[in-house]
């Protein structure tokens, strides 16, 4: 497959790495540039890199490109990947109550300068509420490094997919 992967046109290219990192085609197009890679581990590694490289700016902008979790209004503009885990985890399917607790859960963690990210996969939606709720207490510093894990750990697990399924 890395053979196929090597391949690929910049814009082919860009088409299945554009989102690894929500809506971060510039992190695609660098790693196009590292090519040809000897494995799918070299490019996930070497993708992960060019995340964690990157001035703290750029790490925001990621950060702020993430959507609200179970914001029932703003569902039909995320992006697939972002659809399929949280519908995975069941947040298409909050209650009512469960709906406005995210709202107000959200509404107050924007104190932190991005939205609540939490990588959702295999999670189910009283654990995601939990983990939200301990976390909007923290300082920011450590929020912030923590939210920084948890967009590595979802740009791994989309990595993971695209290689479990042969892009």
């Amino acid at each position: 497959m890395i053979n196929k992967i090597n391949k690929l046109s910049k814009s082919e290219f860009a088409k299945v790495f554009a989102n690894i990192f929500e809506n971060a085609s510039w992190i695609a197009n660098k790693l196009y540039d590292l090519k040809p890679f000897t494995s799918f581990e070299e490019l996930s590694s070497k993708m992960i890199n060019i995340f964690e490289s990157c001035p703290k700016e750029k790490k925001l902008e990621i950060l702020n490109a993430h959507p609200d979790l179970a914001d029932k209004t703003k569902i039909s503009s995320l992006t697939p990947d972002s659809k399929k885990e949280q519908n995975s985890a069941g947040l298409d399917q909050c209650t009512e109550d469960e709906f406005n607790e995210f709202k107000k859960l959200n509404d107050t963690y924007k104190k932190f300068g991005f939205p609540f990210i939490l990588a959702v996969k295999g999670k189910n939606k009283n654990e995601i509420l939990n983990n939200f709720r301990k976390r909007i207490s923290s300082e920011p510093e450590i929020e912030f490094n923590e939210a920084i894990k948890q967009v590595k750990k979802i740009a791994s697990l989309r990595l993971k997919d695209l290689n479990k399924n042969g892009i």
